[in-house]
């Protein structure tokens, strides 16, 4: 179909609506058969191709430099414009394919993706959901503009991450209640915007003709295989086998720092007086070594990484007027991935590089499939690539390895990689819990105050052994710096259950690390080809919620940090 476009149409910020109109009209007008199914889709994923490849690079300008004002307008102008147009036509595309009641080869989960989207279709939502990316971004804006000065040296609050593992402990206080100081002076900011989201957010899922906007979300998200109650399961398994687990955890390095209370800001310190580690001194250093690994893990794997290096799909270190955290998305039209990170020199950038990685390897290990519409994998499993992918690489960061560590460094870091997932399940369960209830409160929840005491009433449930006396403010807005919350509502239980089938596929590699890498490609090239659980019985584990799966994990994961104690 692109034979006529010119070469340089990803240069998104020549396009208007006009140029692509032609090849729409034609997929929209063109009768479809059997006999010709197969070229249509093609020629409408090779148009879904493009624009989502001229958004994902318009919207990557706005998150590399938020203080970017054309990158910014020319975001605006293509949600305005071309966006909402596609949208249109992509619903239009999805009428036809399912009125023809024809479903090509690898296309029954697609299908069945198409028909729950026909159903919240609205045209009416479109300008709301272009207000939803234009509130994404000022959220951005607000958390890109959170700098302080310590030390006569402007920092982003990120860039305070590295005294908070320095041994002083009256230095790390300071310098976590400036960080905090600094993110409650945008409460209000934040509350404002909040308001504006969830009324934006009601009136979606009013327009869609739905109770509320969880239903609506469940559908977008494509959440055929399990329902908001096995999440409430899920949240009650976590209470069981994970939190007693995580008490002994902070209590062990409460005994160990010789200190009467742990609080906020002993948390990511070595207990035992030993500095940070620093696995790297240049970004350059921490993309070599992490290539290297890859090499470890798998050969395949190791290439595609190098393949981004030399293409210049990394951007890792951070700066003022970046946005916060990290990702990896994808250019479709290319076939071709692109990590952002916010790297500071300290070990959460190699577990950053790890798992964005493995979202990478998905993508190239997709990239055979035939039609955009195969690439359309839930976050359940999408996060199984990158999860696993830190657990994988765990056995080959020794520098013996051409890792970043000695042996004992080494084991330090696994050590703490393993309880830092034992600590993630209970905080996954407050930020899961908090949208149920917000959502089912809709009411309650447009008022932030009452988000301020549901989030600290769920904290008080799952986040234990750490003392936040005299620091109310600081927990109450938890909700407001979790980014998913406001960015991508409902994205996060997924972290939750992928972690449990990364670690099953870890558990497999223990044993036979060749075939648990293959089963794991093997899945992941699947795309979203097949059901949710058969994408996890193709990587040989189980999609669950349950307490005896979860348990199982857990104690695996106690054993295996016994283990490396005795190297550390």
């Amino acid at each position: 179909m692109f034979t006529t476009l010119p070469k340089d149409y990803l240069q998104f910020s020549n396009w208007t609506w006009e140029q692509f109109q032609p090849f729409a009209e034609d997929l929209v007008s063109r009768q479809i058969t059997t006999a010709n199914v197969s070229a249509w889709l093609t020629d409408w994923s090779d148009l879904s191709c493009v624009l989502s490849e001229i958004y994902q690079r318009s919207w990557v300008a706005t998150t590399v430099n938020t203080a970017d004002k054309k990158a910014k307008h020319r975001f605006i102008v293509f949600l305005d414009g071309i966006h909402q147009q596609s949208k249109i036509v992509d619903q239009q595309c999805k009428e036809k394919l399912l009125a023809s009641g024809l479903v090509p080869q690898g296309m029954q989960i697609p299908i069945k993706h198409m028909s729950a989207e026909a159903e919240i279709y609205r045209e009416s939502n479109l300008p709301l959901l272009s207000i939803e990316q234009k509130l994404n971004t000022e959220y951005d804006e607000i958390i890109g503009e959170q700098t302080v000065t310590f030390e006569g040296k402007e920092h982003t609050v990120t860039q305070l991450r590295p005294y908070y593992q320095r041994q002083d402990r009256p230095l790390r206080e300071q310098v976590w209640r400036l960080g905090m100081q600094r993110q409650l002076a945008d409460r209000e900011k934040i509350n404002n915007l909040w308001v504006r989201m969830l009324e934006n957010r009601g009136q979606i899922a009013v327009n869609a003709e739905l109770p509320n906007y969880r239903d609506y979300i469940w559908k977008t998200y494509h959440r055929f295989d399990y329902t908001p109650q096995d999440c409430t399961n899920f949240h009650a398994a976590i209470e069981q086998e994970v939190v007693p687990v995580v008490r002994q955890i902070h209590e062990k390095r409460r005994l160990r720092m010789g200190v009467e209370y742990l609080r906020p800001w002993d948390i990511t310190v070595d207990p035992l007086g030993r500095e940070a580690l620093k696995p790297y001194q240049s970004v350059r250093e921490l993309e070599e070594k992490a290539s290297t690994i890859f090499h470890c893990v798998d050969p395949q794997l190791g290439g595609y990484f190098d393949l981004m290096r030399r293409k210049d799909l990394l951007d890792l270190e951070n700066r003022k007027g970046k946005a916060p955290g990290a990702y990896c998305t994808s250019f479709d039209a290319v076939k071709l991935p692109f990590i952002f990170e916010n790297a500071v020199g300290i070990h959460d950038d190699v577990q950053t590089i790890l798992h964005e990685s493995g979202h990478a390897f998905h993508v190239f290990e997709t990239a055979h499939l035939p039609y955009r519409h195969q690439l359309d994998v839930g976050m359940e499993m999408a996060e199984v690539a990158s999860m696993a992918m830190e657990l994988l690489a765990g056995p080959y960061l020794p520098a013996s390895q051409g890792g970043f560590y000695s042996h004992k460094d080494a084991a330090r870091a696994r050590i703490e990689h393993l309880e830092s997932l034992l600590l993630f399940w209970p905080y996954m369960a407050v930020v899961d819990a908090f949208q149920h209830w917000v959502y089912d409160n809709y009411s309650a929840a447009i008022e932030p105050a009452n988000c301020d005491t549901k989030w600290s009433e769920l904290w008080q449930r799952f986040m234990v052994g750490v003392d936040y006396s005299g620091l109310d403010d600081n927990v109450m807005t938890g909700w407001q710096r979790k980014m998913h919350i406001f960015q991508v509502p409902f994205y996060y239980v997924e972290y939750g259950l992928a972690q449990l089938g990364a670690m099953q596929i870890w558990r497999n590699a223990r044993n036979d690390q060749a075939g648990a890498v293959a089963a794991y490609r093997r899945a992941l090239a699947l795309g979203c080809t097949v059901p949710l659980p058969e994408l996890y019985e193709t990587a040989e584990v189980k999609f669950a919620f349950d307490a005896d799966t979860l348990g199982a994990m857990v104690r695996l994961s106690e054993d295996v940090i016994q283990e490396l104690e005795l190297i550390e």
